[in-house]
């Protein structure tokens, strides 16, 4: 099976390139799933379908062409399949409270249910190898992470809280429902979460597997969408999901250069070249702004070929990791791969949370994360064909120094 996120900014073409990748899939012969993962759903408008298409189909697959279906969940269907004695206990908490019923039952529709529930999907799916390619058009950037992250997080909660929470309920909840008129968790409620657990099994594994799955980060040639599409590609490679492909969407022609587009051609030029330097050595792949609307099956066949120029859309275009992460010893290291490079050849310049390596005449920029970017001293060290480079000590409201 072959696996492919489609993240970035919101509106940058996400769905488009999902879309129109699924196209290319379903004509090699592969039964294709676009799946969407984001709450405010627009495969269907993309597609240009009747929208009660999809609601009919209550979260179901639905088929738009041969070897082709999309998939909208309908989050109410998840929580009558997967959530239901998860949400009456929330329901019935809630409403002791003194809330509204209705206004209770809304509010235990808990942040994270639909991921859970995407992610009960996509497991399911790989074990029962429904589909060949499964495209999923990713929510905005911040909750694409969230959502990549709740495997681990749930695994912490499994190992560490659950067994005790469930003890607690056991032993304590005869005693604290003659005190407290709140209602305690039963049996049900952590045999529901537990089946949801064991359901979920195997999915960080499969989300990390290089062979099975990609990352592919859209992007518009704008300094704010790029930063962003930046620490997106930072947060991918910490969760080590494979990131094989930059999607640059909605470029200016190059005979669009005069009168009032002059000024957004050369601003765009001058960030596709900020592009190649910060994503260096992931491939870019430019699409240039169409005359209209991506609508309906043939302007997203269009644009598949305008994204892969005759490659095959589910290739691996690039394996590997462009740099690792990682904490040894209260220090963090950042590891590079830079064959033929001595440290002599190396410049490091940390401006905010974003370092820049100047290497000969390549530069490469690396955005921080938080605690990274707070480290007082920067050194480097070649071991090899890696640069290691250490970042030790916490900024204290001192100006950082390399």
């Amino acid at each position: 099976m072959r696996i492919i996120f489609f993240a970035g900014k919101g509106g940058v073409g996400k769905t488009s390139a999902a879309a129109a990748t699924g196209i290319k899939a379903a004509e090699m012969g592969l039964r294709t799933l676009v799946m969407s993962l984001d709450v405010a759903h627009s495969l269907s408008d993309i597609f240009d379908l009747d929208k009660g298409l999809l609601d009919q189909n209550k979260g179901r697959p639905l088929q738009v062409g041969d070897n082709l279906w999309i998939q909208e969940l309908d989050i109410q269907e998840e929580i009558e399949q997967n959530w239901g004695d998860i949400h009456r206990y929330l329901s019935t908490l809630l409403n002791t409270t003194g809330l509204d019923e209705i206004l209770a039952e809304e509010l235990a529709i808990l942040p994270g249910m639909e991921e859970v529930s995407l992610l009960l999907y996509i497991n399911r799916y790989a074990k029962t190898k429904t589909y060949d390619v499964l495209l999923l058009d990713c929510a905005p950037t911040g909750e694409s992470l969230r959502f990549i992250s709740i495997p681990t997080a749930l695994e912490w909660y499994m190992k560490k809280i659950f067994k005790m929470e469930r003890t607690l309920a056991k032993y304590v909840g005869p005693l604290a429902r003659k005190v407290y008129n709140v209602p305690i968790p039963g049996d049900d409620y952590f045999d529901a979460i537990a089946g949801l657990f064991d359901r979920l099994k195997g999915v960080d594994e499969l989300l990390a597997d290089p062979k099975t799955t990609s990352v592919r980060l859209v992007a518009n040639p704008e300094k704010v969408v790029l930063k962003e599409t930046q620490r997106a590609f930072m947060y991918f490679c910490l969760h080590k999901m494979n990131i094989d492909a930059i999607i640059i969407n909605r470029i200016l022609p190059d005979d669009v250069k005069e009168g009032y587009f002059k000024s957004w051609h050369e601003s765009q030029r001058l960030n596709m070249e900020m592009a190649k330097e910060v994503f260096s050595p992931v491939p870019i792949f430019h699409v240039p702004l169409f005359k209209d609307e991506v609508l309906g099956y043939e302007r997203l066949h269009l644009l598949a070929e305008r994204i892969y120029a005759g490659r095959n859309p589910l290739e691996r275009f690039f394996e590997g990791e462009p740099y690792k992460l990682s904490k040894e010893d209260g220090r963090y290291r950042l590891v590079l791969n830079l064959p033929f490079v001595s440290t002599d050849n190396v410049e490091l310049h940390k401006i905010g949370d974003e370092l820049v390596i100047r290497v000969g005449g390549i530069k490469r920029h690396v955005l921080l994360p938080r605690h990274v970017a707070a480290s007082r001293s920067v050194r480097a060290k070649m071991e090899g064909e890696h640069l290691n480079i250490f970042f030790e000590g916490e900024e204290h409201g001192k100006r950082k120094e390399c």
